[in-house]
């Protein structure tokens, strides 16, 4: 019989064993002490983990003293490594997946594990826990009725800046993941498409050199521009509305606009950084156009 324990704070318990089916367990993103009491006794009750980097999972596992069979699990290997997963489904065992940090799936691979597994008709349990986009946006003072996680951008400039201008007109917060090096390069493209909004840059949430910088766009573009950054790093952009709030600053825009823009440029333009209908705008500058001539 493998030893199904745990460790916390010096004591070992005991774990049960871990439910047939696929567990997403969510680890802790810095702060090991972070990682919930279920997720322990899963991984030390499960049959196998499944990781997306067997040795750093390895670390968090000798930590809390859990010793299981691990197998690795990352967009490489994904392919090869689903059927063994299905295969000791098939045969009744628990398999717990998960990633580097925080919850699995989230900008992390695994939902083609997840739909393969369902479709087979087995278990999928959910074990919550650490989220870096959660976090941030808790901490952040940004609106979070309403929030869309994009990911990670593209990495060039180009293909952001049109990726960043879809979504120009979500009617929520803006999330992303970002890479350090790229961290000034993506604020600077967010403040030439957006403009004006409110925005948050998160890095190393919950560890020890955590630090939550906010301003506008423009502001942390300015201030991230020369800096070295590193860490891991969410970056939040408030939603359309916190900029422009009524007509008449939508018209200041738009005149602003028209003077180096053809009306359709222009009302595309303020769509982008407004979220404000582009059609209702294209009326507008018309109108604007009628009465400056």
């Amino acid at each position: 019989m493998p030893d199904r324990s745990y460790l916390v704070e010096g004591a070992r318990l005991a774990a049960p064993a871990a439910a047939p089916g696929l567990h997403i367990v969510a680890t802790p993103i810095g702060n090991l002490g972070d990682i919930t009491l279920r997720a322990l006794r899963v991984l030390a009750g499960a049959d196998h983990v499944a990781a997306e980097d067997t040795r750093h999972t390895g670390r968090l596992l000798a930590h809390f003293g859990i010793e299981v069979p691990l197998m690795r699990y990352d967009e490489h290997r994904a392919a090869a490594q689903r059927p063994k997963i299905l295969a000791a489904l098939e045969e009744g065992r628990s398999v717990a997946l998960v990633s580097d940090a925080g919850t699995p799936l989230i900008s992390d691979p695994g939902f083609r594990l997840v739909a393969e597994v369902r479709a087979a008709g087995h278990t999928v349990h959910a074990v919550p826990g650490p989220s870096a986009v959660v976090a941030a946006l808790s901490v952040a003072g940004l609106p979070t009725d309403a929030f869309f996680f994009a990911g990670f951008l593209p990495p060039k400039s180009a293909a952001r800046r049109g990726r960043i201008a879809a979504l120009a007109a979500v009617p929520g917060t803006l999330a992303f993941y970002e890479a350090p090096h790229r961290l000034a390069a993506t604020l600077a493209d967010l403040s030439d498409v957006l403009g004006d909004r409110p925005a948050a840059v998160a890095r190393e949430l919950t560890k020890r050199y955590e630090t939550v910088e906010t301003g506008t766009l423009p502001e942390l573009a300015a201030r991230y521009a020369d800096d070295d950054t590193k860490g891991e790093i969410v970056v939040l952009v408030g939603p359309p509305g916190d900029t422009v709030a009524d007509e008449d600053a939508a018209r200041d825009l738009l005149v602003e606009a028209l003077r180096t823009m053809p009306t359709g440029a222009a009302a595309a333009e303020v769509a982008k950084r407004t979220g404000l209908n582009r059609r209702d705008l294209y009326t507008l500058a018309i109108a604007l156009k009628n009465d400056r001539s």
